[in-house]
């Protein structure tokens, strides 16, 4: 069973940047690939990225790529995404997601068996 907090959340500029942190606990993290995802107001969740177990391989959607990056440290359970280049439609709840056995390329909410309850980031124009 794994736990998930993340943290790093606030407002910021368009054009600046962010870096979002999560911390898992309760379990061997080296066996979890992780997904950052994220939702607007009145939007579904929808995938930001994902990272291999190792941390050998990251996935992006289109509309982050270049712009956002995701790294993990396993020594210290933990998973970041880097957001720069901030636009305000990146404005959304960001949530990170835990998935067993998997590459962390999926972009299904049903891949991935654990979640934080997420972090507000808000960008104004």
């Amino acid at each position: 069973q794994v736990q998930l907090v993340e943290s790093g959340g606030g407002l910021v500029q368009a054009g600046g940047s962010l870096r979002l942190s999560c911390a898992a606990s309760g379990g061997t993290f080296g066996y979890y690939a992780m997904g950052w995802f994220r939702q607007a107001p009145g939007k579904e969740r929808e995938f930001v990225g994902g990272i291999r177990w190792s941390g050998g391989g990251t996935y992006y959607a289109d509309s982050v790529k270049g712009r956002f990056t995701i790294s993990r440290d396993n020594a210290k359970n933990m998973v970041y995404l880097q957001m720069n280049s901030l636009k305000p439609e990146d404005t959304a709840v960001y949530y990170c997601a835990a998935q067993l056995g998997g590459d962390g390329s999926s972009s299904s909410l049903h891949a991935y068996g654990y979640w934080g309850q997420g972090t507000q980031v808000t960008v104004s124009s």
